[in-house]
């Protein structure tokens, strides 16, 4: 029996999105990949047997209902959906203009959405898939001056551990992936933009963003391992609603769990103090 897949991956053209396409299509998985610019995947020397690049806006639903038609007309069905468009914005939060909110939350929650909305009907139909969106391990541990991208991404941990409470009985699976830092095009400018207005008592997020730059190509993570997790959580008859990838994800959210637990023992006696007395 094979166990080769069809898989519809969104913000596919750089970084994680690349190297999981080319991964998939070396082990023979049938890819159609999605990118702002079609032109983006003319490097991509694939067999279009197995391939499809398409040119999709996530910010317009009509692009988005388009791109999953082609895929199902040119495979047939879909097995896998990894969401994994996005971007990161720094800033504190009353620097922020409505329009950077909105862009950020366009493309890191809300594209999201749309992309499930138009794949669950032919994931219910053959009471089958995987849907995997991925988050960051910002979206479980917020770091210094991301205030916004981990509110979005927050979002996305969210409705995925939500899904896959309510998809489980269709036979469809949910996994957000929340990753680390992974070698890749993320810590630069094509992947990271910073609130145009600065205001100076928030300097020292600015010197945070800085370690931007200073992990960059030394970050722990390697994208040409991402491939064979994502099959193998494929494969899995009880795949985890989430997953942190990479040691330092992992890590950060045994911190943040430590925590968390730290402060429920601590405000045990005020979070009860609301209950009737009988």
């Amino acid at each position: 029996m094979s166990h080769t897949k069809t898989w519809y991956i969104t913000g596919a053209s750089k970084g994680m999105g690349l190297s999981l396409v080319r991964k998939l299509l070396e082990k023979g998985h049938r890819v159609a990949a999605t990118s702002r610019m079609i032109a983006a995947f003319e490097e991509l020397n694939a067999d279009r047997d197995h391939f499809l690049p398409l040119e999709v806006d996530l910010t317009n639903e009509r692009s988005i209902a388009q791109s999953v038609e082609r895929a199902i007309e040119k495979f047939g069905s879909l097995d896998v959906v990894v969401n994994n468009a996005g971007y990161g914005l720094g800033g504190a939060l009353e620097e922020l203009s409505a329009e950077e909110i909105e862009e950020n939350f366009q493309i890191n929650f809300f594209a999201v959405v749309k992309v499930i909305q138009h794949v669950l009907p032919y994931l219910r139909n053959q009471h089958s898939g995987h849907i995997i969106n991925i988050s960051s391990i910002a979206g479980f541990a917020p770091g210094l001056g991301w205030s916004l991208y981990s509110a979005a991404k927050f979002a996305v941990t969210g409705l995925s551990e939500a899904l896959a409470n309510d998809l489980k009985p269709l036979g469809i699976n949910v996994t957000a992936v929340l990753p680390g830092w992974f070698r890749t095009s993320f810590a630069k400018p094509d992947s990271i933009a910073f609130s145009q207005n600065q205001i100076g008592d928030y300097q020292f997020l600015r010197t945070a963003h800085q370690k931007m730059d200073e992990i960059d190509g030394r970050q722990l993570g390697d994208p040409d391992k991402i491939a064979d997790v994502f099959i193998t959580l494929t494969e899995a008859v009880d795949p985890p609603a989430l997953l942190f990838l990479g040691s330092d994800a992992a890590q950060r959210a045994e911190n943040k769990i430590i925590h968390l637990s730290e402060q429920l023992r601590q405000w045990k006696n005020l979070s009860s103090s609301t209950d009737f007395k009988e």
